[in-house]
């Protein structure tokens, strides 16, 4: 059985003020739609560029209080704002187990053990040896996924 392989797949911002972020990489030239902005009462804590072409990495913008929910790793942290999420795609959820495992198993720190996320993915986030996160994701599953947090 060979080795899952993952495929980069996004790029995370972890944003102080996330409505700022999205100014500024809009006015950068990034296609941010109006309907891609979540909010909560509480305000944005999640805004997706628009994907120039199938399979093309994603661009997202998460707040601080957010991160926190879907990166178990940085609850109660404080240094959030700034930091990035490098994201890689799995072909299954088992395979994020695997390699969640694997490296682990090699010393690189877990932030994140792998779990059902909300959005219906496997979902689990490791640190490189420089500190930066890098999440792993399965596919959707539209039976695996729940209503998303309070914020």
């Amino acid at each position: 059985m060979s080795k899952p392989k993952a495929r980069f797949d996004q790029i995370n911002v972890i944003a102080a003020d996330p409505v700022a972020s999205a100014a500024f990489y809009r006015r950068l030239g990034v296609d941010i739609p109006d309907d891609s902005v979540w909010r909560t009462a509480s305000g944005a804590h999640h805004i997706s560029a628009a994907n120039e072409r199938e399979g093309a990495p994603h661009f997202d913008i998460d707040s601080v209080p957010f991160a926190a929910i879907w990166n178990g790793g940085w609850n109660g942290r404080r240094d959030l704002a700034g930091r990035v999420v490098i994201g890689f795609r799995v072909a299954t959820r088992a395979a994020v187990d695997e390699i969640y495992a694997d490296l682990t198993g090699a010393g690189y720190n877990g932030l994140q053990p792998p779990y059902d996320a909300f959005w219906g993915a496997r979902y689990a986030v490791v640190e490189d040896p420089d500190g930066l996160a890098v999440g792993i994701m399965s596919p959707r599953s539209e039976t695996m996924g729940s209503p998303p947090p309070d914020v």
